[in-house]
């Protein structure tokens, strides 16, 4: 019996020490954590991480030019959430969940208002096709004064994005600096687009251009997110089979806008001669990627082989 007393206090003292353990390693390292409890059973434990892009040094990224400085972009994060366009994420109420990432980032001229219980309201990172930037400019307050925190990531083709004064994006953007001088503004460079062209062939084996088909502004994203981000959470993304699955969920092709089928724009894409994005194949390079990256896809989930 003495025996047993004696244990509580020690069991106590163990007890407390390992959760002032958890909690620190919590602070360091998002992914530990989740790890350790499943070790302790709890595989369904629900993991938000913390907020906490602040405590990590600047990582820079110099294919990212900013408009206004002409200095590289400067960026780091811990958590990620990229939130896709898609109709998927109608009635999915993640908004807040998507809001507790270190960074979140979305794509061309998605809009937060009117969707914040669905998507959420903050927005870190935006990353933008040069064939977007004109649907900012219709409601350039929202975009650049509101959001004036927000980091725009814009992508094109040099024939575009000259800065000889024969660029029409590169000039939109300079007039918007102009305008909105706390906007923070980058453009890809043009060693870094075809950067992107190279991946893409080394992935696929199909050279782009060969191809007839444009890099989608997700293919864009991911490959900035996975230089910035230690981990990275995907809302709303399709994966290359469900299109083909038995009952999907059939949506708009994007949450804000109704009309376009989301999987009848993704098989026109796929197999159009000319002009299309390889929605498709790019996701199956996404699925390649999350088995060496740290990513998962929610809402729809992906499972990968």
């Amino acid at each position: 019996m003495a025996c047993i007393l004696k244990r509580k206090p020690v069991l106590a003292v163990s007890f407390i020490a390992l959760c002032i353990l958890l909690l620190a390693m919590r602070l360091v390292n998002d992914v530990t954590v989740p790890l350790l409890l499943n070790c302790f059973g709890q595989p369904k434990t629900k993991w938000i991480p913390l907020p906490h892009t602040l405590r990590q040094p600047l990582r820079t990224h110099y294919g990212y030019i900013n408009v206004r400085t002409q200095e590289p972009l400067q960026l780091n994060c811990n958590h990620c959430a990229v939130v896709s366009n898609s109709g998927q994420m109608v009635g999915q109420k993640v908004g807040q969940e998507i809001d507790r990432a270190s960074c979140i980032w979305r794509m061309n001229n998605a809009p937060t208002k009117g969707f914040e219980e669905d998507v959420g309201y903050m927005t870190m990172v935006r990353v933008v096709s040069h064939t977007s930037v004109p649907l900012l400019l219709k409601n350039p307050d929202y975009f650049f004064k509101e959001a004036s925190t927000t980091i725009y990531v814009i992508w094109g083709p040099f024939r575009n994005m000259r800065k000889d004064g024969n660029g029409i994006v590169y000039n939109m953007l300079k007039k918007t600096v102009d305008a909105y001088p706390n906007a923070q503004i980058y453009v890809t460079t043009e060693k870094q687009m075809t950067h992107c062209d190279r991946v893409f062939k080394d992935e696929t084996g199909k050279d782009r251009v060969q191809s007839g088909s444009y890099l989608s502004t997700g293919w864009f994203t991911f490959i900035l997110a996975m230089d910035a981000c230690y981990s990275i959470h995907v809302y709303g993304m399709i994966n290359e089979t469900y299109c083909k699955t038995e009952g999907y969920r059939k949506v708009p092709y994007h949450y804000y806008e109704q009309g376009k089928d989301e999987c009848n724009e993704y098989l026109l894409h796929e197999h159009a001669p000319y002009g299309g994005h390889r929605f498709i194949t790019e996701k199956k390079v996404f699925a390649k990627w999350a088995q060496k990256h740290r990513i998962v896809f929610t809402h729809p989930n992906w499972t990968l082989s």
